[in-house]
């Protein structure tokens, strides 16, 4: 009888302690989600902080509604009318606000610290985005994305330290 109960108990603290490392490895698993900006006003040339187009507008509800299923830790853009236009319908689908960051200023070691274990949007540029994921993955794998491409969802995934990246077009 003390065999089986000290059998049980055995047992018990094995499938405990195997129970906190799955939790553990879980918390480590990063999962970052990058995309540009929608469509946005080309009117006017001169105007260096245009805002989304309807057509833009409507990408917007399409990104949140792509995400529906995810849940964000956070949402980053940078400080412009049409990042932040496509950023904050997802931002308040999961009630957070935005966090804005400069792409020139911005210390990727930093943020990957920062943001480790979370499930994150980053919403950028033509130029910027590629790079941060640059960056993220530590190669230079993605180029500029085309100006009229405002399709691109890349996603890069972090567990125990192991990078896995893809690029969807989502149209």
């Amino acid at each position: 009888m003390k065999k089986l109960v000290f059998l049980l108990l055995l047992t018990a603290f094995c499938c405990e302690s195997n129970q906190s490392k799955n939790n553990e490895t879980f918390k480590e698993n990063t999962t970052y989600y990058f995309i540009r900006h929608a469509e946005k006003d080309r009117t006017d040339k001169t105007n260096k902080d245009p805002k989304l187009i309807e057509k833009g507008i409507e990408r917007a509800r399409k990104w949140q509604e792509t995400f529906k299923n995810i849940s964000f830790n956070a949402v980053y853009s940078t400080n412009y009318l049409r990042t932040k236009e496509t950023a904050q319908p997802t931002a308040t689908k999961n009630n957070i606000d935005l966090t804005f960051y400069n792409p020139k200023a911005i210390n990727y070691e930093h943020f990957k610290k920062q943001t480790k274990g979370k499930t994150v949007l980053v919403v950028g540029h033509s130029n910027t985005t590629p790079a941060f994921v640059n960056a993220i993955i530590g190669k230079k794998k993605y180029t500029e994305i085309n100006d009229r491409n405002n399709a691109n969802l890349y996603i890069v995934t972090i567990i125990n330290n192991k990078i896995s990246d893809q690029l969807l077009y989502i149209n």
